[in-house]
């Protein structure tokens, strides 16, 4: 046991930890360098690509959401104007609309007016028309009658139509001139 012992002591002396083997710390760093150089050609300028293309669409990205924010915009006031510029063409028909009804419904007035005048134009002359026809139609009635009567008073019979006529008619002349006459007075 004693070279056991011995080997155990001897690995007790070599194995410091605070202070490692020379040729440990030189593998190690070597190492270190070969990975870190390996990173550093390989991995960091991937990550590099990458970040730079993050920041490029991130940065693009936003001035492109400007832009569409700023055509937004110009669209939105154009989209106002042809807005506000339909308003006023609605406003302008709509004006245009009631001059028209208003223009339509003075000529319906005036049309009617028209109407109503010859239609009371057209009565007058029918109630002369018939005026007439019945001072006929009432002369002859009267005269006949009147005939009528005197030949009954006088006994005889009066029957010259020419002569009764003009007498008739004479009549019922001083009649209407004395009519007339008391019209005049009394208005």
């Amino acid at each position: 046991m004693s070279i056991v012992a011995q080997l155990a002591a001897e690995t007790e002396e070599k194995m410091n930890p605070l202070l490692p083997n020379t040729p440990e710390i030189v593998i190690g760093l070597l190492c270190f360098f070969i990975v870190f150089g390996l990173l550093g050609k390989k991995l960091l300028p991937s990550i590099e690509k990458v970040l730079s293309e993050r920041r490029d669409a991130i940065e693009g990205g936003m001035e492109r959401a400007e832009a569409a924010q700023a055509e937004a915009q110009a669209l939105l006031e154009q989209y106002r104007a042809e807005l506000a510029e339909a308003r006023h063409e609605a406003a302008r028909i709509v004006e245009q609309a009631r001059e028209q009804g208003a223009a339509q419904l003075t000529e319906m007035r005036e049309e009617g007016q028209r109407q109503r005048e010859a239609i009371v134009a057209a009565g007058h002359a029918q109630i002369e028309a018939d005026k007439k026809q019945a001072t006929a139609a009432l002369r002859q009635d009267v005269g006949s009658l009147a005939t009528q009567l005197a030949s009954r008073i006088v006994g005889e019979s009066l029957e010259d139509h020419t002569r009764q006529s003009g007498v008739i008619d004479r009549f019922l002349d001083e009649l209407e001139a004395k009519a007339a006459v008391a019209q005049g007075a009394a208005k």
